[in-house]
């Protein structure tokens, strides 16, 4: 054993990457989540204008999707993902010092910046360029440690911010974030050094550009569905617990589940994913998420109910994770990878970027039920997506 996975992929390099995603997601994704309430109450602002901050995050990241695609093309990941680890301490530093709505505001807007230069579809394209189309096993790799960002970030943020309050608390997610900068300097310097020509031979639809357009619409529909449920969820999945009638503390740590789930069924796509396509762990996955979303409904006020749900959800949305990944590999040339799939994501990011402020104002009006009937409903939609993919491409070899 060499220590590597793939062509130039080493173990090393996938666990640093995989342990900065980690903290990276809790740092900024979730953060919300974790102090939204109790930095409305300090300041007296609103929810709408509390989660509009991550709103304004997400609108910078598919403003910014494409450039940082084709650098990552470019010049690799390194460069990119250590910028994104200064600005991401900047940001939650920002936070922590921020008394007015603009200076809320300006830190978000630097934190959607490093969010996009770190987070998981910049450290796929990363790997992309570094290992063409063998890049698949380690994409599901670094989601692992990921995936337990809400699980490990929500109670770590909820005791700090008991303990020093919320502002001290982002000072400590400021000193999480500027730990990711020597991981991030674990990935190679690629710059110079092409994907192997086994790794970048072009997948089989390349050559047909209406299978290429077909492709990408579909694969941009599901992402974008997916998007706008993950930035709900992760930042009202607690407040949505609530509202259904759980005690606060039993929302908390029942809602930190859905990081378990999302490890579990990436652990599980790891062992035993070189067995299946990833055409058919995309619909699965599809599949699971709208039920998911009804036991929510039907449960109420169930704990079980709201445990299962939690935890299904993270489960489909983990696997949901690694297929937006693996997908564009078996589906588009490695060689553009970061360039072709930023700009498909572009529209992900926008829609999401509503979601917090939508969800917010949707519970605000019509109570929690109303924002899982919509979580359903786009659900269902990604599910007719996954459908549609798999029986057009279906004949695709297994990667």
């Amino acid at each position: 054993m060499d220590g590597r996975i793939g062509p130039v992929i080493s173990r090393s390099t996938v666990f640093c990457l995989g342990l900065a995603q980690l903290i990276s997601w809790g740092v900024s994704y979730y953060l919300v989540g974790a102090f939204g309430e109790r930095i409305a109450a300090e300041l007296g602002w609103s929810q709408a204008i509390i989660h509009g901050g991550l709103s304004a995050g997400l609108l910078v990241m598919g403003l910014t999707s494409g450039a940082v695609g084709r650098l990552i093309d470019r010049h690799g990941g390194r460069a990119v993902m250590c910028a994104g680890s200064l600005l991401t301490a900047a940001g939650c530093a920002g936070l922590a010092f921020a008394q007015t709505i603009p200076a809320y505001y300006a830190a978000w807007l630097c934190l959607g910046l490093a969010m996009r230069l770190t987070l998981y579809d910049a450290a796929f394209a990363a790997l992309a360029r570094i290992g063409g189309s063998a890049a698949r096993r380690p994409i599901a790799q670094i989601t692992l440690l990921g995936g337990l960002a809400s699980t490990v970030f929500w109670p770590l943020g909820h005791a700090l911010a008991e303990q020093f309050g919320w502002r001290g608390a982002l000072l400590a997610y400021a000193g999480f974030a500027s730990l990711t900068l020597p991981l991030h300097l674990m990935l190679p310097a690629v710059s110079a050094r092409p994907v192997p020509d086994a790794a970048a031979a072009k997948p089989a639809i390349a050559a047909r550009p209406a299978d290429t357009r077909r492709a990408g619409l579909l694969y941009a529909l599901i992402v974008t569905f997916a998007g706008v449920l993950n930035a709900g969820m992760s930042a009202h999945m607690i407040g949505i617990l609530a509202g259904l009638g759980l005690p606060a503390t039993a929302a908390v740590w029942i809602g930190a589940t859905r990081g378990i789930g999302q490890s579990l069924a990436r652990l599980g796509e790891v062992l035993f994913g070189s067995r299946t396509s990833p055409f058919d762990l995309n619909l699965v996955a599809c599949l699971v998420l709208p039920l998911c979303f009804v036991i929510g409904l039907a449960g109420g006020a169930s704990a079980i109910a709201a445990l299962v749900f939690a935890f299904a959800y993270g489960a489909g949305n983990g696997v949901l994770t690694i297929t937006r990944g693996t997908l564009p590999l078996m589906l588009f040339d490695p060689k553009s990878y970061g360039a072709y799939v930023g700009r498909l994501l572009a529209p992900g990011f926008f829609f999401s970027a509503a979601a917090p402020l939508g969800y917010a104002l949707l519970i605000e009006r019509y109570g929690a039920s109303a924002a899982l009937i919509l979580s359903g409903t786009l659900a269902l939609a990604m599910l007719v997506s996954a459908i549609l993919l798999r029986r057009r491409f279906r004949s695709l070899p297994r990667s």
